[in-house]
C-alpha cells in the first residue's frame, strides 16, 4: 500500500449474478433448489432459493447506480452492470476517489441471513461456498482493491469453522455473520458456548467478525407496505442503524470480548450516532444494577468496545465529531456504501472530506483509511 491511499470504503456491496450458483452447484443434486431467477406473472423477476421466493433486490440496494435513486428495478436486466460486474465497479471506484472497497453480499443476505435460513445444512453449505469462491475468483482476481469477506454456514458448527478456515486460506479478510442466528432457524442463542469455536477461529486467524445492521430484520420496525420504494428505502436506512444497539450491548454483556480479547468486531451500516448512547447507557446500567459486583467483568463495556470494536459511518458529521471523542477515533471506519441508494456516490471522497473538515489531518487519515488498512491488513 502506497502513500497515495486516501480512502478505504469499509462497507460496500456486491450484487450477486445468477451464475454464482447456477454454475457452481450441481444441477443433478439440487435441481430447482439452486438459487435462480424466476419471471413472475406480473413480468417482474424474483429469486427462488430452495423453493422460497425472495425479492429481486432489497429496498435501495442498487439505487446509486440507477438513473433515479428512488426507483426499484423489477427485472435483472434493469440492474446496471456496475452493481454486479467487478471491472465496471472499478471504474466507479476510480471516479469516486475510492482506493479499496470492503465487500458485503446482497442476494445471500446482507449478513448471509438468506442462506442461514435454509434448513438443509448441505445445501446451505454449497450456497455459501459458491458465494465465497465467486468473490475470490471474479472480484479479487479482477483487482486486489476489492477486499473480500466470507459468509458462513450456521451449522453444524464444525462446518462453520471449516468454511471460515477454507475461505480465509483462499484470501478472505473478514467473516460476516448474522447477529441473531436463532431468528433464522432452531439454533442456540449467540451467547451460547456453541459459538465459541467461531470466535476462537476468527481470533486465531486475525480476521474481523462483521455484523451488518439489518441482518436480523426482527430487530427493526418494518417499512409500511404503502410506502413508495423511495420512502421505504429511506425509512429502512434510518431504522437499520438502531438495531446495532442491542447487538453491541449483548456482545459486551456476554463476555465474548473478554474471553476472546484479540477478536475484532465490525458493526457495519450502523452510522456513528448510536455508539455514545449504547456505551454510556451500558456503563451506567452496569453500575446501577451492581452487575460488576455479581460477575467479574475485567473491563467496563465502553472499554471493551474501545479495545476491540469498530463502527462504520458514511453520512455522519455531528455524530462523527462526538464519536472521535467517545469512544475514540481508533474505533471508526468510513464507507461510500456502493451501490446503495444512500451512497455518497458519485463524489464519495470529496463528500467525506467535507464532513471531516476541521478535524486534524491524522484523525482524518485514521477515519478514511488507516484504521481499515490495519484491520484488513491492506499492504
Amino acid at each position: 500500500m502506497g502513500t497515495e491511499v486516501r480512502f478505504i470504503s469499509a462497507d460496500d456491496h456486491v450484487i450477486e449474478h445468477p451464475e454464482v450458483w447456477s454454475q457452481r452447484l450441481s444441477k443433478q443434486k439440487w435441481g430447482g433448489r439452486i438459487p435462480h431467477l424466476e419471471r413472475q406473472a406480473d413480468g417482474s423477476d424474483c429469486w427462488l432459493i430452495d423453493g422460497v421466493k425472495h425479492r429481486l433486490l432489497g429496498n435501495g440496494s442498487a439505487g446509486a447506480m440507477m438513473a433515479d435513486r428512488g426507483s426499484q428495478p423489477r427485472v435483472w436486466s434493469a440492474i446496471p452492470q456496475t452493481a454486479w460486474a467487478p471491472a465496471q465497479r472499478l471504474k466507479m471506484l476510480d471516479a469516486a476517489g475510492i482506493d479499496y472497497s470492503v465487500l458485503y453480499p446482497t442476494i445471500a443476505g446482507i449478513a448471509g441471513e438468506t442462506f442461514g435460513a435454509i434448513r438443509d445444512p448441505e445445501l446451505e453449505l454449497d450456497c455459501v461456498r459458491a458465494y465465497n469462491d465467486w468473490l475470490i475468483e471474479e472480484w479479487v482476481t479482477c483487482s486486489d482493491r476489492f477486499i473480500p469477506q466470507c459468509i458462513i454456514p450456521l451449522g453444524p458448527i464444525d462446518a462453520t469453522v471449516a468454511e471460515i478456515k477454507r475461505a480465509v486460506n483462499r484470501g478472505h479478510k473478514g467473516v460476516i455473520m448474522p447477529p441473531v442466528p436463532r431468528h433464522l432457524r432452531d439454533l442456540p442463542h449467540i451467547n451460547d458456548g456453541y459459538y465459541d469455536p467461531v470466535w476462537r477461529t476468527c481470533e486465531e486467524l486475525a480476521v474481523p467478525l462483521c455484523f451488518h445492521a439489518g441482518g436480523s430484520p426482527e430487530l427493526q420496525m418494518p417499512a409500511y407496505e404503502g410506502f413508495s420504494p423511495a420512502v421505504a428505502a429511506a425509512f429502512d436506512a434510518v431504522a437499520r442503524p438502531a438495531s446495532a444497539v442491542p447487538i453491541v450491548s449483548n456482545l459486551i454483556v456476554s463476555r465474548v470480548l473478554e474471553r476472546f480479547p484479540n477478536l475484532n468486531v465490525v458493526f457495519a451500516d450502523t452510522s456513528l450516532g448510536w455508539i455514545s448512547f449504547a456505551l454510556e447507557a451500558t456503563d451506567y446500567e452496569f453500575d446501577q444494577f451492581g452487575v460488576s459486583g455479581q460477575i467479574p467483568y475485567e473491563l467496563k463495556p465502553s472499554e471493551a468496545f474501545r479495545r476491540q470494536c469498530y463502527a462504520v459511518g458514511w453520512y455522519d458529521q455531528a455524530n462523527l465529531r462526538r464519536a472521535c471523542e467517545y469512544p475514540g477515533v481508533a474505533n471508526i471506519l468510513w464507507a461510500a456504501r456502493l451501490p446503495m441508494a444512500n451512497s455518497s456516490w458519485p463524489n464519495s471522497l470529496s463528500d467525506c472530506e467535507a464532513r471531516l473538515q476541521g478535524l486534524p489531518e491524522y484523525t482524518r487519515a485514521q477515519v478514511l483509511w488507516r484504521n481499515a488498512a490495519a484491520l484488513y491488513k491492506v499492504e
